[in-house]
């Protein structure tokens, strides 16, 4: 069994080397084959030449002159990805990546790690609580129900998922309900799991994200009743 590690990375330099290194150092010590495709998502900082200074024969980077949005990113590191799974991990591991390991054995096609279930820990400010819980309500009520947390960043796939992603039209950070609702709709197991997560103070989510991702809501019915699924 082969893990595909997806991380896409937008103005990172302060920290990718150390979430490379935390990464490596964790799957080093598992005996698991594992690859790490890193997408530098148009970065105007030093990222990428950071991302070089920890590339080995296990990390491969594809990287574009144009900030294409987390959406795009994922996607193109989904379909250049080889393995039998594919993890899809945030730059800044607001989960720890020793949780890793609750994502591996599950047998559903997809596995999320969820921040509103019970038993996930969870440190954040009272403003991205409010605002991800009023966007999960949203989302269920036009969406998809039953999945408490759809935008947490750290999700599990199997490899047949990658048909999802070769439907997937949303670029930004709504990927991720359409991405849960192509997967209802064409019958995948899904699974939410509880899991430690930490509110980074360098988050690339801006309060402007919010209404433009709940617009992206009404582009996944659309297309759904366009056909275009």
């Amino acid at each position: 069994m082969k893990l595909s590690i997806i991380m896409p990375v937008y103005n990172e330099e302060y920290r990718i080397r150390n979430t490379l290194q935390k990464i490596i150092s964790y799957l080093d010590h598992k005996t698991i084959s594992y690859e790490i495709i890193v997408v530098n998502d148009g970065s105007i900082d030093n990222s990428l030449q950071e991302i070089l200074k920890e590339k080995t024969k296990d990390i491969q980077v594809v990287s574009y002159k144009k900030n294409m949005g987390k959406g795009y990113a994922v996607k193109t590191g989904v379909l250049t990805s080889k393995g039998d799974l594919i993890f899809l991990c945030d730059a800044d591991l607001s989960m720890p990546i020793s949780e890793l390991g609750k994502f591996l054995h599950r047998k559903e096609d997809i596995v999320i790690g969820s921040r509103a279930i019970k038993n996930s820990k969870v440190k954040t400010n009272i403003f991205r609580k409010i605002a991800g819980r009023f966007g999960n309500f949203l989302i269920s009520l036009f969406i998809i129900r039953g999945i408490e947390d759809t935008q947490c960043g750290f999700k599990l796939f199997n490899k047949k998922c990658k048909k999802l992603f070769e439907k997937q039209t949303i670029t930004g950070w709504g990927f991720d309900f359409e991405i849960l609702f192509l997967a209802e709709k064409y019958k995948y197991s899904i699974k939410e799991i509880p899991i430690t997560w930490i509110h980074s103070k360098n988050s690339k989510i801006k309060w402007t994200d919010y209404p433009k991702t709940l617009l992206e809501i009404l582009k996944v019915r659309i297309n759904n009743i366009r056909g275009v699924y």
